[in-house]
């Protein structure tokens, strides 16, 4: 009995054409073009928009300083448009722009404090920051340049000058993942997550069809089972699950070089993840009374997850309460899994308590669903 509610389930899934929209095509749409809006930002310049009113040697010298920056692209504006540019930036189209005034050189050559403007946006802090922060050191250099000077006058050493100019404090970057991290790297296991959460859809549109349409009753009128029914149409589901998270992880390797890391470990992240959704949906099938009922339920746990399971923002930028809730969450778990093998090269001992989490979750759902069962069964329609 449970072979042939597992083939009537396969049956179904292959011939409704919507199920290789939404389970296939739609998640590789969303890595596409999330991979190409944040492909393109990791390649691109921060822009500085620039009025060199002042037209010297010394001027030209401070531009070609920072267009030197890696990063950062210079883009020069006429001195008598200024006013429009300013405009543009109370519209909000446009969030900074750095103006070097007339005697700029002549302030530099007299010793005296050279002043810049810097108009921008107020709410554009994420943007200008990181030219605040060049501009910064660019004056930090200036500065050490004058005390170098004065230094030089009292007749110290190049050696003594250099030594008492060195900061204080030296900061060594050391890179610890052993894989280059990219954009591609976090879309790609979070769509993926986020996506294999709408088999729950499929579910409970199957649970309440059958239910509704008088198939659940004649099924119980025949000598099946009480589990067969239950365990015929989950299984289908895992099968689903498990070649989607196959179809949208190979693209990301193809297509986008994603580095999977030990695929054992991915596989086994992937069979827990397929049994966690397919059980949570199980239990969730045995309450909602109709269709659209269970879509909206779906939403909520498979969107709602998302944001606060790390798959749309990097977690650690999320506030601590929504960190603390997210490792309530079965797509945290998810995600943190894959990252820990794609990204640092993690094996099965190493994201254990991954898996354990997800098949607890799993385990949860085939709980209740089971506990759930026989009022299931009493509400079919005869």
């Amino acid at each position: 009995m449970v072979k042939s509610i597992f083939v009537k389930e396969i049956r179904l899934a292959l011939r409704d054409k919507s199920t290789y929209f939404w389970y296939f095509a739609m998640p590789i749409i969303f890595i596409v073009v999330f991979a190409s809006i944040f492909g393109s930002m990791d390649d691109s310049s921060l822009k500085v928009n620039i009025i060199d009113a002042d037209g010297t040697a010394s001027s030209k010298q401070f531009t070609n300083y920072i267009s030197g920056i890696d990063g950062f692209e210079i883009e020069h504006f006429e001195a008598n448009t200024m006013d429009e540019q300013i405009s543009k930036i109370r519209d909000g189209k446009m969030s900074s722009l750095l103006v070097i005034p007339k005697g700029f050189e002549q302030q530099t050559y007299r010793g005296e404090q050279a002043e810049l403007i810097f108009h921008r946006d107020a709410v554009a802090d994420t943007s200008v920051a990181p030219i605040q922060a060049v501009l910064q050191n660019i004056a930090y250099g200036y500065r050490e340049g004058k005390l170098a000077e004065v230094f030089a006058a009292t007749g110290m050493e190049a050696t003594a000058i250099k030594a008492s100019l060195e900061a204080p404090i030296k900061i060594e970057e050391v890179k610890e993942n052993s894989t280059n991290t990219n954009m591609v790297t976090l879309v790609v296991p979070g769509y993926t997550v986020m996506f294999v959460f709408f088999i729950m859809i499929t579910m409970v549109n199957n649970f309440v069809k059958d239910r509704n349409t008088g198939m659940l009753a004649r099924l119980r009128s025949t000598p099946m089972n009480s589990k067969a029914y239950l365990i015929g149409m989950w299984i289908p589901n895992i099968l689903i699950v498990l070649i989607q998270c196959i179809a949208i992880l190979g693209f990301g390797s193809v297509v986008y070089d994603l580095a999977l890391g030990d695929l054992f470990t991915i596989s086994l992240i992937v069979i827990a993840l397929s049994i966690c959704v397919t059980g949570i949906g199980l239990a969730l099938c045995m309450f909602v009374k109709t269709e659209n009922q269970g879509v909206a339920f779906v939403q909520i746990i498979a969107m709602g997850g998302a944001i606060l399971g790390g798959l749309w923002f990097p977690i650690d930028l999320m506030p601590q309460v929504i960190q603390n809730i997210a490792k309530f969450i079965p797509q945290y778990w998810a995600q943190a899994g894959f990252q820990d093998v794609m990204l640092r090269n993690a094996h099965v001992g190493d994201i254990w308590a991954n898996l354990t989490v997800l098949l607890a979750f799993g385990a949860a759902g085939l709980l209740i669903a089971s506990l759930r069962y026989k009022k299931y069964l009493q509400s079919a329609v005869k």
